[in-house]
């Protein structure tokens, strides 16, 4: 466990900025079908511009290298894997509209990682209609994840272990006035439902709750108002460009006020600079920068034989989920369908992506790993948990 004097001493250091990676325009165009007897496409909506576009363009470079390693080795059951995605600048309508393409146009076999709350929320209902499988949605909200579904593989934990994980440290800290900082959309507000459980769970009740515009718009408010309730840390329920844009704010007024947010949470560190040290969020998987795992040691490598610069530890959770969905079509075997890769991506227990462990439940909400770490980031940029 980490302790308070580390979290805190780490306030007001020097942080090393950290490059982002561009995205990188598929090597192929999107298929006409599909699968067919030489591929298999698997597509993607997801922010690559706007308030996450960051993430979005880590994400998809990162899947990128990773089919491009698995068809360089022969692919999958004698077929190459194929990624096609979609720009939905974060806005659900635009996510619903791709997947809607994608399926009346039978583009896309399957989807992954697509990112937000809002965003699978809207497309979920569409998708189990339709049986596509959906693997790796990025994000933790719990209210998507429903027995009644049985094709969506959720590889992350749930936001409300991330919050119950990130609440109870800072209480056990001995911090108790504690300010809440929620995303004013549907997954900022679930967060701030759980974080506020949480407390009362603590017999505490936050000394503010406060709400960031999706675009960061009232950044300086927030900041302000952070300030004025006297806390003695911040909880972050959010994520986007705002989020750095508050980050900067707060740190004019208050440099060595404790923050601590959820894994999503800081997409955009090359611009917090050196007020990225000492920032604290849940970690749920490595840091995508910390070579002593042999799961980033695969990653990096995948990526410099791509030819990409190494994109921050955003990029890696989608190269897990990656390996996974190459697994579960492996498993499928050459005459796979929907309802084969369905079955066999549900079967996956154990499966090793270095340190990282996939086991899916027996029945939905299917759930691939459940741990939740405390992580800090140094003066180097890099999230030690």
């Amino acid at each position: 466990m980490i302790n308070r004097r580390l979290f805190l001493n780490h306030i007001g250091r020097s942080a090393a900025t950290i490059g982002a990676v561009s995205c990188i325009n598929p090597a192929w165009a999107a298929a006409d079908e599909a699968i067919g007897s030489k591929h298999i496409t698997i597509g993607n909506s997801t922010a690559l511009t706007g308030p996450l576009g960051n993430a979005g363009q880590e994400h998809s470079a990162a899947i990128r290298a990773a089919f491009a390693q698995i068809n360089k080795a022969g692919g999958v059951n004698g077929r190459e894997l194929r990624f096609i995605n979609k720009d939905d600048g974060y806005a659900a309508a635009k996510t619903v509209e791709n997947v809607k393409q994608m399926i009346e146009d039978n583009s896309a076999f399957a989807l992954m990682s697509i990112i937000g709350t809002p965003n699978n929320g809207a497309v979920l209902p569409m998708t189990e209609k339709a049986g596509i499988p959906v693997l790796g949605p990025i994000t933790g909200a719990a209210s998507l994840r429903k027995p009644e579904h049985k094709y969506v593989f959720h590889i992350r934990p749930s936001y409300t272990d991330e919050v119950t994980r990130m609440v109870q440290q800072l209480v056990q800290m001995g911090i108790q006035d504690i300010a809440i900082v929620y995303l004013d959309n549907p997954f900022g507000k679930e967060v701030l439902g759980n974080a506020q459980r949480v407390l009362a769970e603590q017999k505490l009740k936050a000394v503010a709750a406060i709400p960031l515009a999706v675009d960061g718009k009232n950044h300086a408010e927030v900041a302000q108002q952070i300030v004025d309730s006297k806390a003695g840390a911040v909880f972050l329920g959010t994520t986007g460009t705002g989020t750095t844009d508050m980050i900067l704010s707060l740190r004019e007024k208050a440099a060595g006020l404790p923050v601590i947010g959820l894994s999503v949470t800081f997409t955009d560190t090359k611009r917090l600079g050196k007020h990225l040290t000492g920032l604290a969020m849940a970690s749920v998987f490595p840091s995508g920068n910390a070579t002593k795992f042999a799961v980033v040691r695969s990653y990096k490598a995948s990526l410099e034989a791509a030819n990409q610069q190494a994109p921050l530890s955003l990029g890696l959770e989608s190269w897990i989920n990656a390996q996974v969905m190459a697994e579960g079509i492996r498993r499928a075997g050459r005459d796979i369908t929907r309802d084969k890769l369905r079955t066999a991506l549900a079967g996956i227990r154990g499966f090793e992506v270095g340190e990282v462990v996939i086991n899916f439940n027996n029945a939905g909400p299917y759930v691939g790993t459940s741990s939740v770490k405390l992580g800090i980031f140094g003066p180097d940029g890099i999230l030690r948990a």
